[in-house]
Formats: structure tokens, sequence, C-alpha cells
């Protein structure tokens, strides 16, 4: 269990840290940016549980077939839990572009007092669109992981993807190019879509790097 463990923790505990510095960040930027970050990532949050409940099914799903020595139902349960979470995600990353100044006026009223901070909301719900379908890809894809025992692979594509990519793109995008908190935002949706790409490139590659016979062993 602890062996399994630690790296799950750890690599909740990265991502979380990179959305905590990333309000930071924005703490830099100013007061409006601080506030417009919170509302865009509320709303990411909020379509984030599904494909949360998702990765979690996955792990449990590749798991029992793992233990069965079932290939072709590892198969099955991983791809038709990333299918449903990247689908599910498509649909509200269409939501998300199409109604973004609707969305944000759940949360703040439409008053010339508050326009500042909804036009940065708006724009950064924007970016959120396209870091929906990474963001489900990424979590469905360490669950499907999780479900071969394949913890610690995970752990360092969050520590160097996520810290390194996603950190130093939004930084540099937000304070060198002046995109201010857009980089920032951008700089998240890079980083989830390179750990997204190599959670799926470990998946598709667990018969090569033989994930099903070390779980076993």
């Amino acid at each position: 269990m602890a062996r399994l463990g630690w790296p799950i923790g750890v690599t909740l505990a990265l991502e979380m840290g990179v959305f905590a510095l990333a309000a930071y960040f924005m703490g830099w930027i100013g007061a409006p940016a601080i506030a417009a970050h919170a509302v865009a990532l509320q709303l990411a949050a909020l379509t984030f549980m599904v494909p949360l409940g998702l990765s979690q099914a996955a792990t449990v799903r590749v798991g029992l077939a793992l233990g069965r020595r079932d290939e072709m139902g590892i198969t099955r349960a991983g791809w038709t839990a990333w299918v449903m979470g990247v689908g599910f995600m498509g649909l509200m990353a269409l939501v998300m572009w199409s109604i973004p100044h609707r969305l944000v006026t759940l949360f703040l009223e439409d008053v010339p007092a508050n326009a500042a901070v909804i036009t940065l909301a708006v724009s950064f719900l924007k970016v959120a669109a396209a870091f929906q379908l990474v963001d489900g890809a990424q979590v469905i894809g360490a669950g499907m992981l999780r479900g071969l025992h394949d913890t610690r692979w995970p752990l360092l594509f969050a520590l160097i993807v996520y810290w390194v990519v996603g950190l130093g793109v939004g930084s540099w995008l937000a304070f060198a190019r002046a995109w201010e908190g857009v980089g920032i935002w951008v700089g998240l949706a890079s980083g989830l879509a390179a750990v997204a790409v190599s959670m799926l490139i470990r998946w598709a590659m667990r018969g090569t790097l033989s994930l099903t016979l070390r779980a076993h062993a």
C-alpha cells in the first residue's frame, strides 16, 4: 500500500501546488486577475469532477482485469474510461467556448464595477476550454496506469512537466511576453497537455514496457 500510495499522494500534491503557485503569480499581476482566476478555476474544477471519478473507476476496472491476467479487459477498461472522460470534457469545452460570459456572470453581477474582472475571466475561460480536454485526458491516463500499479512514472511526469514546462511556459508568457493572466493559463494548459501525452504514450506502450508482467512480479 505504501509503495503504490506515496507516489500518488506526491503527484496530487505537485498538481495542486502548481495551481496554488499560479494563483500567487496572479497576485503579482493584480487583484482583478486573482478574482478572474478564481472564477475560471471554479468552473474548470466543477467539470473536472467527472473525469476524476472516471479515473478512479478506471483504476479499479483495469486492476481487476490485471488480476485476471485479462489483456483484453485491461484495454477495454482503460480506453472506455478515457473515451467517456475526454468526450465529456469535449462537450464542456464547447459550452465554455460558446457562452463564457454567461458562465462568468453566474459568479459575478454584470455591473460596471465588475467589468474588468468579467473581461479577464472570459479570456481565461476561453483558454480553459482547451484546458478541459487535456485535463480530462491526463487524470484518466493516471488512473489507467495506477490500475497497472504504475505510479512512479506519473509522479516523474508531474514533477518535470507541471513544474518545468507548465510553470516555465506560463511565467515566461505572463511576464516576459506580457500576456499576464492569459499567459499563466496557457502555461497550465501546456503542462497538462504534455502530461496527458506522456501518460497516453506510456499506456499505449504498456506491453513493450512489460507493465502487466511487472505488476504480477
